[in-house]
């Protein structure tokens, strides 16, 4: 799993968050990024405009790689159908909630090719949304209990904030991670707790990041998207420089 994550191209690694309502403004989105953007998140919202699978079979003519963010939880046999389903599509990525080792297992056995994410704690919660909801803990401590549990489970990631990623690291250093609410000038005042920019997401850890604001309400977000892979590429060479180098590793100059 190390050598697949360490060998993803830059351009890979930027998930563009198409959060539309239908199909129309979805092929809009993708003549306007073009091959800027080389994978792409469809979530809730589209699916709620009845053109979801629609948009699947469109981003797949077009040769973008797709995760199809759902959050699926119910009981075991229901989401192992769906996740089974989903497969057939030829998607790349499924999320699913971190709950029941029972339903993390079922979705895991029913995953063929594509890759399981668990989601961990949204990035738009922070610690008093989980004290509200009767969880203990830190913010840390949470996201690093349910990845244990779903890498026990079998599946094949975890969706969580970069600003979590250190601790997880240590925990469970095989899983991919995906991280949302990333803000490449820094945090602005949207919905999201607990965002970081670019380098910090990587250096901390990060394998993806998913970038959806940012992108869509740039004066040029096709420009937008080639600066984010851009800081990409600076921040993985940076850590790769890092882990090359016994005196860097030391924190010696």
């Amino acid at each position: 799993m190390t050598a697949l994550r360490e060998n993803i191209p830059a351009r890979e690694r930027l998930i563009f968050a198409l959060d539309v309502p239908d199909r129309a403004r979805a092929v809009q989105w993708m003549d306007r990024l073009g091959d800027s953007v080389a994978f792409c998140k469809i979530g809730l919202e589209l699916l709620a405009g009845g053109e979801y699978f629609d948009v699947l079979r469109e981003l797949k003519r077009r040769g973008k790689r797709i995760f199809v963010d759902l959050k699926l939880h119910d009981v075991p046999a229901t989401v192992s159908a769906a996740v089974r389903g989903l497969a057939d599509y030829g998607v790349d990525f499924c999320t699913v909630h971190c709950d029941s080792r029972a339903m993390l297992e079922a979705a895991a056995e029913a995953k063929g090719g594509m890759r399981l994410l668990a989601v961990t704690v949204l990035t738009s919660n922070d610690r008093n949304d989980l004290e509200a909801l009767g969880v203990r803990g830190s913010v840390a401590d949470t996201v690093i209990a349910r990845a244990k549990l779903a890498h026990d489970a079998g599946i094949d990631g975890v969706v969580c904030s970069g600003a979590d990623l250190q601790a997880l690291r240590k925990a469970a250093p095989d899983l991919l991670a995906v991280c949302p609410g990333i803000r490449p000038s820094g945090p602005v005042n949207d919905d999201q707790k607990r965002v970081v920019d670019v380098r910090t997401a990587f250096a901390n850890g990060a394998d993806y990041i998913v970038v959806g604001r940012p992108i869509r309400q740039a004066a040029d977000p096709r420009a937008m998207a080639d600066e984010i892979v851009g800081q990409i590429e600076s921040a993985r060479g940076a850590d790769a420089h890092s882990r090359s180098s016994p005196d860097r590793a030391r924190g010696m100059p």
